[in-house]
């Protein structure tokens, strides 16, 4: 039988339940989790957000957790990119991605090298988003300003 190798990325970003309930699930379908954890470049350029815990951080925090055999910073756009590098079979990635063009794309893409993939709910209560807002909003600080603006 072939080993799972599970993926599951994430900026993992004001480490919350959202992000352990991902793991969790994540490792309970695969034998061998590895945990990519967005660069900081990567979060900038994709969703123009700067983080508010630095990568190296964020990558101890979650090398930390039981559940994560590895933890590597992930530095592709293109998810084939990052399978390449890694080489794992099945893929986590939240429900909010099932049935969109992107998603979809990329089920196409990682079924053509024999890659699964897997979705997990979001927990809606949590998220960094709502973190960060309630951060800004205790600092007096604009939502839509960056990180580095407020340092």
């Amino acid at each position: 039988m072939t080993q799972r190798i599970g993926y599951a990325g994430g900026a993992f970003d004001l480490f919350h339940i959202g992000h352990l309930n991902i793991l969790r699930h994540a490792k309970s379908q695969c034998d061998y989790l590895i945990a990519g954890v967005v660069s900081d470049e990567m979060l900038m350029l994709n969703k123009g957000i700067t983080p508010v815990v630095p990568l190296v951080e964020r990558l101890e925090i979650v090398r930390s957790i039981d559940v994560v055999d590895e933890a590597i910073a992930e530095v592709h756009t293109d998810k084939l990119d990052t399978w390449r590098d890694v080489g794992f079979n099945v893929y986590f990635k939240g429900d909010d991605w099932k049935g969109t063009e992107r998603g979809l794309r990329l089920e196409q893409e990682f079924a053509a090298v024999g890659v699964d993939v897997v979705y997990f709910p979001y927990t809606l209560s949590t998220s960094s988003t709502i973190l960060r807002r309630a951060l800004d909003s205790l600092a007096g600080v604009d939502s839509d300003s960056t990180s580095a603006e407020r340092r």
